[in-house]
């Protein structure tokens, strides 16, 4: 990859689809991808590594089941919030948001856990930044 700066609102708009990401750059061994989301994503587990958010813009809400039982975060444009390892989670926008995400080069957007994945996400492990 490049070693060059990269306008996150440029990047943005290489894309249209929802729930799937495109690789950005990677930090070591991570992926610093961009998403655009809207509607629900599924419930899905990453059972050996955390995944990290930050809303770029709208809002974002993720669902959670932990041991003390489900609960949901409110994630407003330029939060910030980590899902531990082996968290079920779902994230969901209603109306829409653009996310940062960091996660382990090769780490499946569905996680090592999942119910059925419809036809509007994208099970990958990221897409090249131009790719349409």
């Amino acid at each position: 990859m490049a070693h060059e700066p990269i306008e996150l609102a440029d990047a943005l708009s290489t894309f249209d689809q929802l729930w799937s990401p495109r690789i950005l750059t990677q930090v070591n061994d991570y992926d610093v991808r961009i998403a655009k989301v809207a509607g629900e994503h599924v419930w899905h587990a990453h059972d050996d590594t955390d995944e990290f958010f930050l809303v770029l813009d709208g809002e974002l809400t993720i669902a959670l089941r932990e041991p003390s039982g489900e609960r949901s975060v409110v994630l407003p444009k330029g939060a910030v919030f980590v899902v531990p390892r082996g968290t079920e989670h779902k994230p969901s926008s209603k109306d829409g948001a653009s996310l940062l995400l960091f996660e382990p080069t090769g780490t499946l957007s569905v996680g090592d856990r999942h119910e059925e994945v419809p036809g509007h996400v994208d099970a990958t492990t990221g897409h090249a930044l131009g790719d349409r």
